[in-house]
C-alpha cells in the first residue's frame, strides 16, 4: 500500500488540528461565559417547550426564574447536595466511589439509579439531551471536565440549583417554590426543601404540589441526611474544600 505523500499528511494534521481547535473553542468559550452569565435557556427546556419526553407539551410555556446564590435558601442548597450528591465537595466531576457502586450492583441485577454527579447533571441539562446512549455520556463526560475546571463549586451548585427540572414544565428551585409554596426560593424551610429534592429522580411524573408517599418517604430520608451533613458541607462548597461525606440518601 502506497503511504500518503507528505503534503497529504501536512494536510491532514492542519485539518485534524483545526478540528480540535473548533472543538476546544465550541466547549471552552460558551462554559467560560457561564461562569459569570446566568443562562438564558437549557437543552432541556427547550426540549420541554417542544412538547418532548414525559409529561406532554408545555402549553404555558416553562416556568423558569432566575435567582443568584444568596437569593436561595441554604435548606434548598443542602437538601439537592443530601438527595443527589454528598460528595460534591470532594470530588472533580466523577464520583468514583458511586461509579464502582453502580457498577457492582448492576451486575448484581440490584441497582436502581444512577451514579451521575451533580457536575455531570448540569453539562447534561445545559447542553444534551435525555438517554443513556454511548455518544451523550462521552459527550457529558467532555463537558463535566471544562465545567469542573473552569467553574468554582459554588457556581456549578447555583446553576444546578437554577436549572434542574423540578416539574413537568418548571425548572429551578425559584420558580418550584413559587409554584408549590407561594414563596420565593429564598424562604424554603428543611421539610419544604426535602420535597423539592425528593422529585429530582422523576421531576416530570413525581409532583411536589400533590407528593405520593413515596416521594414523601424520600424527603424524610433526605430531610434526615441534611442534619447529618450539616451546614459545613455548604462552607466546604463556598471554599471550594472537601471533607469526608457520610452515607448518601440518593
Amino acid at each position: 500500500m502506497r503511504r500518503p505523500a507528505p503534503r497529504r499528511r501536512r494536510r491532514l494534521r492542519r485539518l485534524a488540528l483545526a478540528a480540535l481547535a473548533l472543538a476546544l473553542a465550541a466547549t471552552v468559550l460558551p462554559i467560560a461565559l457561564l461562569r459569570v452569565v446566568p443562562p438564558l435557556t437549557s437543552s432541556f427546556m427547550v426540549q420541554r417547550w417542544l412538547g418532548r419526553g414525559a409529561g406532554g407539551a408545555c402549553r404555558n410555556g416553562i416556568a423558569c426564574d432566575w435567582v443568584g446564590w444568596d437569593a436561595i435558601s441554604p435548606h434548598a442548597k443542602l437538601a439537592v447536595l443530601a438527595a443527589e450528591d454528598q460528595r460534591f465537595a470532594r470530588h472533580r466531576g466523577f464520583d468514583l466511589k458511586e461509579i464502582r457502586e453502580a457498577v457492582a450492583e448492576r451486575r448484581a441485577g440490584t441497582r436502581v439509579r444512577g451514579a451521575s454527579t451533580i457536575s455531570q447533571q448540569v453539562a447534561k441539562n445545559l447542553f444534551l439531551w435525555p438517554g443513556k446512549s454511548f455518544a451523550r455520556k462521552a459527550l457529558e463526560a467532555w463537558l463535566t471536565l471544562w465545567i469542573e475546571a473552569l467553574w468554582p463549586k459554588r457556581r456549578i451548585l447555583e446553576v444546578y440549583l437554577n436549572v434542574a427540572q423540578l416539574g413537568p414544565c418548571t425548572f429551578g428551585v425559584e420558580a418550584a417554590a413559587r409554584e408549590a409554596f407561594g414563596i420565593p426560593a429564598a424562604r424554603l424551610d428543611a421539610r419544604q426543601a426535602a420535597l423539592l429534592a425528593a422529585v429530582l429522580p422523576d421531576p416530570a411524573r413525581r409532583r411536589i404540589e400533590a407528593p405520593s408517599p413515596a416521594v414523601r418517604a424520600r424527603a424524610v430520608r433526605i430531610e434526615r441526611q441534611m442534619r447529618q451533613l450539616g451546614a459545613g458541607l455548604l462552607r466546604q462548597v463556598e471554599d471550594g474544600a472537601g471533607a469526608p461525606a457520610r452515607a448518601g440518601a440518593r
